[in-house]
């Protein structure tokens, strides 16, 4: 099992559970960029999605069953993505994966928005079925890797969507500015996005929305990364 707080550089196992449409798109594009996969589905049937080729690990099963979990090979997994049609399994699959095998990178798929606050507050990334794509649980589950979400047409400027780090968590968010090179702009939280001020204090789980000048993205990731002591 891996720490909480583990980032990954390269290939990592990832066990999805469900495969509907979201699933079976999600282990296929998981594959392709060169992670192994293991999918678990209560339907046997539901397993035909998969393309002949697609080489990954299969268990007909539930993501809240323990022994199915380890089949899937739960214990080396450094995400989990629960994408069944049914909220109470895959939050329950999701607490499971975070609190008993303390998977880092673990996302949940859910029909009721409202619920989102209260995952939240268990740690656990979700996304509601109206704005899910398979884009954004791939987000969800590698956190650490900043997205460009827009560059300008000089190529210059860059806005990012990016993960909170764990150390910025309580902290005064305005520190990740640097004059003329670097601006957060907007935070979502819980799903709701909201522009930020000098006083927006970063929590567990806030997507931040950045711009900066392409050749500060290293600089960018380095703030990040060593906390706000190292900006003061």
């Amino acid at each position: 099992m891996r720490g909480a707080g583990a980032v990954f550089h390269g290939p990592v196992h990832v066990v999805v559970v469900g495969c509907g449409r979201v699933g079976s798109e999600l282990a296929i594009n998981l594959e392709r960029d060169g992670h192994s996969v293991a999918i678990i589905d209560k339907n046997p049937r539901s397993l035909r999605r998969l393309p002949p080729e697609w080489t990954g690990r299969t268990v007909v099963g539930f993501g809240f069953d323990r022994d199915h979990l380890e089949l899937a090979g739960v214990r080396d997994a450094g995400a989990l993505a629960a994408v069944t049609s049914g909220d109470n399994s895959n939050i329950l699959t999701a607490r499971i994966a975070r609190e008993t095998y303390q998977i880092p990178n673990v996302v949940a798929r859910i029909y009721d928005p409202r619920r989102a606050v209260i995952y939240q507050r268990l740690g656990i990334p979700t996304v509601a079925t109206v704005t899910w794509t398979t884009e954004q649980v791939m987000r969800r589950l590698f956190p650490e890797a900043a997205v460009t979400e827009w560059t300008d047409t000089s190529g210059q400027l860059v806005l990012v969507e990016r993960a909170l780090p764990e150390d910025w968590a309580g902290q005064r968010l305005h520190r990740i500015n640097l004059e003329g090179r670097i601006r957060l702009i907007a935070v979502t939280r819980a799903g709701a996005p909201r522009l930020t001020t000098r006083d927006v204090v970063g929590q567990e789980g806030d997507l931040l929305h950045i711009t900066a000048r392409k050749d500060s993205l290293d600089e960018l990731e380095r703030r990040l990364l060593a906390g706000p002591e190292a900006t003061e």
